[in-house]
Parts: structure tokens; sequence; C-alpha cells
């Protein structure tokens, strides 16, 4: 049986969500700038999502340990973002750690790529249309 979707767009699919969860925890930085002691959390999942690509459908492999190299068929959908507190910034008086002009640049560039992976997903999917429905014409 084969699969309707591709890798490509699994991949896309893959990168929507966690370019969610980075949008969630970024507005969450951003909401408690002015918060004592609050510390500012990073989100990291591009590395993760390429080398899910590079191992993809390699064979039978699959891995038995969430520290593994994920590998075989549907890694893509398994890739899982690092959450951490960030530990580029600086603390400050109060120990806030939100540095917000670099929070609400990531939050602009998030946004961007979350949009420009919808717009391909959503152009993959009108082209099944196309094929399913009026390619035979």
């Amino acid at each position: 049986m084969s699969k309707i979707f591709d890798k490509t767009t699994d991949a896309l699919a893959a990168s929507a969500n966690l370019r969610l969860l980075r949008q969630n925890i970024t507005s969450s930085n951003i909401a408690n700038a002015e918060t004592p002691g609050y510390k500012a959390q990073k989100v990291d999942f591009e590395e993760a999502l390429s080398r899910a690509l590079d191992h993809e459908g390699l064979g039978k492999m699959h891995t038995s340990d969430n520290e593994h190299f994920l590998m075989g068929q549907g890694a893509v959908g398994r890739v899982r973002a690092d959450v951490y507190d960030n530990p580029d910034i600086n603390l400050t008086n109060d120990g806030n750690t939100v540095d917000l002009e670099k929070e609400m640049a990531t939050l602009s560039e998030n946004t961007i790529l979350y949009r420009a992976a919808l717009q391909l997903i959503n152009k993959k999917l009108g082209a099944m249309k196309y094929a399913a429905t009026e390619g035979a014409r």
C-alpha cells in the first residue's frame, strides 16, 4: 500500500507543528518580560528535523530509545523539539532573562516561516486535488 503524502508534505507538517510550539514558547516569554525571576525558554528543532529527513525511510531501521537518531519510516513525524532555559541571555536585576527585542524578532521570523510552511502544504494539497478532479480531462 502506498502513502498519499510524500516526505516533503510530512516534513512541512512537522515543521508547522514545531513552529506552533515555538510560537507558544516565544509568546510566553514576551508575556512574562516583566515578571521577576522568570527564565526565558528556547526551542530548537531544526537540526533534529533535518537529521530525520536525511534518515527517513532508511530500510526497516527503527530506534528503541528516544535519545537515538530518528530513522526508518515515519522518522519525520517523531521529531521532538528541545525546550530549555535560554542560556544566551543576561540576567537582569530582578532575575528575569527575557530580552524583549530578541523575542520579538524570533516571533516575527517564526510567523513568516510558519505561514510559508502552511502555504506550501496548501499548494501540495491543491495539486493533489487538481490531479484527482481535473487531471483526467
